[in-house]
């Protein structure tokens, strides 16, 4: 199974989805080999852990190092072991793909999103073993629909039709692996995400920093995820200043990094509403808990969102959600508010419903907690034990 990022070195989902699939999956028997382009200090006793940089540890060795992630990698000690940029450290992964292949034991290829295609595509050309890409996010839902990355396009095509089956995290995610890459929808899968207590936010006593402000009655509206054009950091905005003309007591914090984050700031004062949004930049840990905890309401106004872990870690703790119908996850989730992320009236209307009804928001966020507790990793790791096992005598 070849990865790009695992906690707590990861900057979203992925690395989420990585550590709660590959814990289960391991739970049904499976016996897994996590590659990882970079040598880094994770646990997960669960696999065995293999570096692309050439060192290899066996189950329960923790004798790793961290590395800094980023889209510019250097090279290490001046050796060339690393690529000197994205495009260049996925050519080299793809390279090691080639290599780990011919030095390992095993049935099945597995490569998460397109970072590790590359390397997936030429473990299967030395081994002839079956291949499977699991598509986390395409090309289109990062831009937005607003044109995209040839060279990524390229990769992420080249990787699907390699493919002997293809997981997709959500219908919405397969018709467009369908639609706009040439792909049979027999050859697709669609395995939802899930949460765990693993991969969980923890309910956390201490909120310190935000009783004070609670204290005075004030509700906090939580976006939290990637700062860029894909996650709707702007509509989010825009509903904000709606809002704000109508309850004066709200402050909308916006947590996560990303390429949009200083335009957002800019963007919050020329709306007249930069003394009520706060930008925390990216949390984890406890952290990322206390400010969820703290949440009255959050909101994922996604462009396109292939599913939306961060809906379930929210709707985990109890907290009602609003989210973009252009997401996966509103295909497995009931009790939450539903809008299109470009009607901002409407996402207005139900932050303001929210907040101003006690009972609206505890039903939807109890009915929602006990809905985020059925959907685990657990039953997709079972899914993807099945399409496992059918590749496999489909192969022999």
């Amino acid at each position: 199974m070849f990865g790009w990022e695992f906690p707590p070195f990861n900057s979203g989902g992925l690395g989420v989805a990585c550590l709660g699939l590959t814990r289960s999956l391991a739970q049904t028997g499976a016996e897994i080999i996590f590659v990882m382009p970079k040598r880094l200090d994770i646990g997960a006793p669960w696999a065995k852990l293999v570096f692309a940089d050439g060192v290899i540890l066996e189950p329960f060795d923790s004798a790793l190092s961290a590395y800094a992630t980023g889209a510019s990698y250097d090279s290490a000690g001046g050796e060339g072991i690393y690529g000197q940029d994205l495009f260049s450290e996925v050519a080299r992964y793809a390279r090691y793909g080639g290599e780990l292949a011919r030095k390992e034991q095993f049935d099945v290829i597995y490569a998460h999103e397109w970072l590790s295609f590359g390397a997936g595509m030429k473990a299967k050309e030395i081994s002839g073993k079956p291949l499977i890409v699991h598509v986390h996010a395409t090309e289109f839902d990062r831009t937005g629909g607003q044109g995209v990355n040839q060279a990524v396009y390229d990769i992420e095509r080249a990787g699907l039709h390699a493919a002997d089956r293809i997981i997709a995290v959500s219908e919405y995610t397969k018709n467009i692996i369908v639609n706009t890459y040439d792909i049979s929808p027999e050859k697709v899968s669609v395995v939802y995400n899930g949460i765990d207590d693993t991969t969980a936010p923890k309910h956390r006593e201490d909120l310190s920093r935000l009783r004070a402000l609670k204290r005075t009655g004030q509700k906090l509206v939580l976006f939290l995820g990637r700062i860029t054009l894909q996650k709707g950091p702007d509509y989010f905005l825009r509903a904000a200043k709606r809002v704000l003309e109508y309850d004066k007591d709200v402050f909308f914090i916006v947590s996560g990094s990303g390429d949009m984050e200083r335009d957002m700031m800019v963007f919050a004062g020329q709306l007249g509403i930069a003394h009520r949004v706060f930008f925390t930049g990216f949390l984890h840990g406890r952290d990322r808990d206390e400010i969820y905890a703290a949440a009255d309401l959050f909101v994922m106004p996604s462009v396109s969102e292939p599913f939306g872990i961060a809906a379930l870690e929210a709707m985990r703790m109890g907290k009602p959600a609003l989210i973009s119908k252009q997401s996966g996850v509103a295909e497995v989730v009931n009790n939450a508010l539903k809008v299109d992320f470009w009607d901002v009236e409407k996402m207005a209307e139900g932050i303001i419903s929210i907040l101003k009804s006690p009972a609206l928001r505890y039903s939807l966020g109890e009915h929602g907690k006990r809905e985020a507790h059925r959907i685990t990793w657990d039953d997709a790791a079972l899914k993807v034990s099945g399409i496992v096992q059918d590749l496999l005598v489909s192969s022999r």
